[in-house]
């Protein structure tokens, strides 16, 4: 039953990011769009993420509770070591979604429309930069568990230039989903046109900052080539990836957009899977050398089995209704 916990983590993760992801990207997408177009911005975000949004959260529900129940050791030392990013990115969720439900249901209108703005497209920009240098400093090894100062402790182990370079890689690639989605949901031509430069826009950034990454990486000690490259399913995950991007843009550029949306997602799937697989099942590498893995901070048999069963039987529930609520609010009106 292990293995059906750490496949609902590593799909939660995954959906998380894909969709929760494409959310935050739509704040992003606002954060660089010109005052003019942010009104046409904001009314096809509304209809594309409008309905469903809070849904999405679900995914990091599920992500936190499997850890909490069955990885305790991984848990608590994400809580300790990475309080002050988690909490920043916790509270970047609740911004975006309180300014988010004020800004467009509030009954007067007035002065803190603009404020309300503010906290939505800044918090979007936020919340997945501490995303991603949360998942940075899984990986960079610089998580210190026998510190002897409260610096040492609790900030260099994330405030580092892989981690943070992770963080803004995370960043672009939301943005680069959420263009990508919102292509699709444009009735207009002039509105698609603006959002493919956008896709272009937030796909290059996201391929500089992946390089950024990568030098990061030889910086802090991070084996990151090795764990992409010097394995047939990281290259190939690549590979793919590399091939995704190239028909990608010349969807883009031909102006077909049906199957965009499959590719961004298959995209961003290979890249989370070259990077993940060669180091898997480590879940934190830590500043002595050691790691966390997955199968070794494992919680008692029992409680994994009941929490296994619980997740398929829940699957069974959630998944349908789910699928029916994005069929119901993206169904086109006649």
């Amino acid at each position: 039953m292990q293995y059906v916990v750490i496949s609902f983590l590593c799909l939660a993760i995954l959906l998380y990011f894909l969709l929760g992801g494409a959310d935050f990207g739509a704040g992003i997408i606002e954060l660089f769009t010109s005052p003019k177009n942010r009104s046409k911005t904001r009314k096809t975000m509304y209809h594309a993420i409008g309905p469903v949004w809070e849904a999405n959260h679900m995914w990091l529900i599920i992500a936190i509770v499997i850890l909490f129940v069955a990885f305790p050791l991984i848990y608590s030392t994400m809580s300790i070591y990475l309080h002050i990013p988690l909490a920043v990115m916790l509270i970047g969720i609740i911004a975006r979604g309180t300014a988010f439900v004020f800004r467009h249901y509030d009954a007067v209108k007035d002065q803190m429309q603009e404020v309300y703005n503010k906290i939505f497209v800044y918090s979007s920009f936020i919340t997945p930069l501490f995303l991603g240098i949360i998942a940075g400093s899984m990986l960079c090894g610089q998580i210190d568990t026998d510190p002897h100062n409260f610096v040492q402790a609790y900030i260099w182990g994330w405030l580092n230039f892989f981690s943070v370079a992770v963080g803004l890689f995370t960043v672009a690639l939301c943005g680069f989903l959420a263009a990508i989605y919102l292509i699709g949901e444009c009735k207009e031509e002039e509105d698609k046109k603006r959002f493919i430069k956008k896709a272009k826009f937030m796909n290059v950034a996201a391929v500089l900052l992946g390089i950024v990454v990568f030098w990061a990486a030889y910086s802090e000690g991070v084996p990151l080539v090795n764990w992409v490259f010097e394995n047939p399913v990281g290259l190939t995950a690549v590979s793919l990836a590399s091939l995704s991007l190239i028909l990608l843009w010349y969807l883009l550029l031909k102006g077909k957009t049906k199957v965009l949306r499959i590719l961004a997602g298959f995209q961003v799937t290979m890249i989370l899977l070259a990077i993940s697989y060669a180091h898997f099942p480590n879940f934190i590498r830590l500043r002595n050398g050691d790691a966390i893995s997955l199968y070794e901070a494992i919680g008692p048999e029992k409680t994994v089995s009941t929490l296994g069963w619980a997740l398929l039987l829940g699957s069974l529930l959630i998944l349908p209704f789910l699928g029916y609520l994005f069929y119901k609010f993206q169904k086109k009106e006649e």
